[in-house]
């Protein structure tokens, strides 16, 4: 092995130092075997310290977007292949496979075709098997060479039967990547145009699907989030166990021996109007305390989900593998059980419920000066909406709490929010829009969530609790799982700095770079239609949070040590900060007579020495939630268009590749794609440094914030994909920046072959349609 090694990986002349960027990523390209962190630095002679520095350089490259990991944690070029892969086999042309990465996460990039090359006995491939293989780089694409057939995922075929004129069925795919139907050997008592689940069978370019579960009409708003749900294979079913074990759950007794008794403050959950699960609530009063005259005293009750939950249960794996909620506009994938989840760990009015505690006291200047921690017993005044808190405070509606329980929330909101104002968090204050559904369940509107004071304030009180909870954590020398959310990177500031140069706005890149430091562009920028363009720029220059052992900070909050601690009937990662303030504090329970539940609620040695892999795990089903959602209501948006086609619509530019630019229409979301080939027979050199199209010949520029008219070809609510055209004689240049043209520099337009556009150039010396 250690000659093989040395074959493959050629040790520089001076490994005296940690290899540079460039290096690190010569080598990646070069290395025929997967290069992971313990290759890399054989490669390079690192030891000790050296291999530490390389960590640190290996996740800075990964943040910056030059390299990517796979499961197995070799390590690839951002954007490429990684040299051994799962690829999924979605044609079969001839006797030749060919295949996809099952896992493709390079944002507006076209999914890429690998052909499987087999040595030796062939696996009679079909279209939906799994391999594990190989991959080379072969002029401009890659092949693949199989190494060994996977398992099935669980997922099966979904897609829309179809009748063709020969009176044949086919299974129409619903995920956008997958291009070709399948044949259906088996309908049962499916129709033409069910929304179905199929089971492929057969071999090589024989394979069928057989119809074993008819979902229905793909155009009826519940299959919007079936499909989401079984795209990625969101679990939808609680197995009996643990709905049984749930059940027990719900009986055990909440013994006072242990817990402080709360029932006598009027504590109260803001939520919105439409919330079942009811995770925290509030209380303040002014410190009675004359060493902290002009404080207040307040309590953050979180449900106490670990008393019912135990690590190693039923209920506890079922959580783990689901990492949180999904929420869809019809409907919540839960990561409890109901009988959990809406009910005995949810804070309801005028019931008996535990909770976890959160006792702060904070100073005049909105300071936390103390903190601790209880398991409590509680019992709400009052679930109130937001809107129904905030008129009680603006006394626009008369409200039985507002003054021994909203107000002085608000009166300690103020402190808070002083000190928040203090350390200048990010402030990027963008829309949040919501889908509302009418009775049917088709949209009624797509509606900007208003933003309240009240929703700041519970927002406020949260981000206190969360930080208590961590700096307790660190106090006892505990472990636990951070909220992690970096500072961007080096690349991303450098193109926030192109990007605002087309506002001739300057942005230094060598001062300290600091939330406030974006929070000053915003004021600079003022408002006007070019605010939100910036807004939502600074926003991709963020890095994306997770969950993590290690203390890295948050960057957007401007917080030193933050955790999730709110939220734990939805969030793996609460439960786990909450077991660890059980054992830490020393908050242990007896344990409930004639009860089958794990002896212990707090956090277990095995959890302890595992929280990198569960941080990694819950970061995982936190993206693919947040994928599964935003395609569903790109779905729900491309039914709610699907009317609409033929129509000029005034949009946006979102994203540009040289393959096209997407854009989103204003007031509406919902991406979709003009293709380049649509744009004429000019040629486009594709700039990606600034992200822009420029047309040759005419000078034409196609940017992102662009604002333009566009006609809307196509809307696939299966999909959920937009196709957009140019519509002639519409106002191209309206508003965004470096929109237009420069004129005709007199040069011909030039055609590629059968009269069709020329060939789009990528400032690299790449070409591609």
């Amino acid at each position: 092995m250690a000659q093989s090694s040395k074959k493959k990986f050629k040790k520089p002349h001076k490994p005296k130092q940690v290899p540079t960027r460039k290096q690190i990523l010569e080598l990646i390209e070069k290395s025929d075997q997967p290069a992971g962190k313990r290759e890399i630095a054989k490669a390079f002679g690192l030891r000790g310290s050296d291999k530490i520095a390389l960590k640190a350089l290996l996740k800075d490259m990964a943040d910056e977007g030059l390299i990517d990991s796979t499961p197995g944690r070799a390590f690839h070029k951002m954007g490429g292949i990684p040299k051994v892969t799962v690829l999924k086999i979605i044609e079969i042309d001839g006797n030749e496979a060919i295949g996809s990465p099952e896992r493709w996460e390079v944002d507006n990039a076209p999914l890429p075709k690998l052909r499987i090359k087999e040595r030796g006995r062939r696996a009679a491939l079909s279209i939906g098997d799994r391999i594990l293989a190989r991959t080379e780089e072969r002029g401009q694409g890659h092949i693949a060479y199989l190494m060994k057939k996977l398992a099935q995922s669980s997922d099966m075929l979904m897609g829309i039967i179809e009748q063709d004129e020969r009176d044949r069925y086919w299974l129409k795919p619903v995920d956008r990547k997958i291009r070709r139907s399948t044949a259906i050997s088996d309908l049962g008592d499916a129709e033409v145009g069910n929304l179905v689940m199929a089971e492929p069978h057969g071999r090589g370019s024989q394979v069928k699907a057989r119809v074993k579960d008819i979902l229905g009409d793909p155009f009826a708003p519940k299959s919007f989030s079936l499909i989401a749900i079984n795209k990625y294979e969101i679990p939808n079913l609680f197995p009996s166990a643990v709905t049984a074990e749930a059940e027990q759950a719900t009986k055990l007794t909440l013994t006072e021996e242990k817990r402080e008794d709360l029932r006598h403050l009027p504590i109260v959950a803001i939520d919105p109007s439409d919330a079942r699960d009811h995770d925290d609530a509030i209380w303040a009063a002014p410190d009675d305390n004359a060493n902290n005259k002009g404080g207040f005293q307040a309590v953050i009750a979180i449900a106490d989900v670990s008393y019912y939950v135990r690590s190693g249960s039923a209920l506890d794996k079922e959580a783990y593998k689901r990492g949180n909620s999904v929420y869809f506009p019809d409907r919540v994938v839960p990561m409890l059980p109901e009988a959990l989840s809406t009910d005995v760990c949810s804070l309801k009015q005028d019931v008996d419920r535990a909770a976890l505690v959160c006792h702060l006291t904070i100073d005049a200047k909105g300071k936390m000066i103390a903190s601790r921690f209880t398991r409590a017993i509680v019992r709400l005044a009052g679930n109130i909406a937001y809107e129904e808190a905030q008129a009680a405070i603006n006394d626009s509606a008369k409200h039985a709490l507002t003054q021994s329980a909203l107000q002085p929330l608000w009166d300690c909101w103020k402190l808070l929010k002083h000190a928040r104002d203090s350390r200048e968090p990010l402030d990027l204050d963008l829309p949040e829009k919501r889908v509302v559904l009418d009775d049917e369940g088709k949209i009624a509107e797509i509606a900007v969530r208003e933003r309240l004071d009240a929703h700041r304030l519970v927002e406020d009180f949260m981000i206190a609790a969360n930080v208590a909870a961590a700096k307790m954590l660190e106090s006892k020398k505990s472990p636990l799982i951070y909220r992690v959310h970096e500072t961007p990177s080096r690349e991303k500031l450098v193109a926030l700095k192109d990007y605002l140069k087309s506002f001739d706005i300057s942005f230094a890149m060598g001062q300290v770079i600091r939330p406030a430091v974006f929070n000053r562009l915003i004021e600079q920028v003022g408002e006007g239609e070019t605010l939100p363009l910036v807004m939502e720029q600074i926003l991709r220059s963020q890095t994306q949070a997770y969950y993590g052992p290690t203390n890295m900070g948050h960057f957007g909050l401007s917080l030193g040590s933050y955790a999730h601690f709110t939220s734990p009937i939805r969030r793996y990662a609460d439960l786990i900060v909450h077991r660890a303030l059980v054992s830490a504090c020393k908050l242990e329970q007896p344990k409930p007579a004639n009860s089958d539940i794990p002896e212990h609620s707090g956090l277990t040695e095995g959890e302890a020495g595992r929280l990198d892999r569960i941080s990694e795990k819950i970061s995982q089903l936190e993206r693919r939630a947040m994928m599964a959602e935003r395609e569903t209501v790109d779905r729900y948006i491309s039914a709610h268009l699907s009317d609409r086609v033929g129509q000029v619509l005034k949009c946006r530019i979102t994203g540009v590749q040289n393959f096209g630019f997407f854009a989103t229409v204003e007031e509406l979301g919902g991406d979709g794609l003009v293709p380049v080939r649509t744009l004429g027979v000019e040629r486009f050199d594709y700039d990606e440094q600034k992200q822009q199209l420029e047309g040759v010949d005419s000078g034409t520029t196609y940017n992102i914030g662009q604002k333009l008219e566009l006609r809307l070809v196509e809307a696939n609510a299966a999909t959920g994909s937009l196709l957009f055209e140019l519509a002639e004689g519409a106002n191209h240049m309206s508003g965004g920046f470096s929109a237009g043209r420069r004129g005709n520099r007199g040069r011909p337009h030039k055609k590629g072959k059968r009269g069709r556009p020329a060939n789009i150039k990528h400032k690299g010396g790449k070409r591609s349609r």
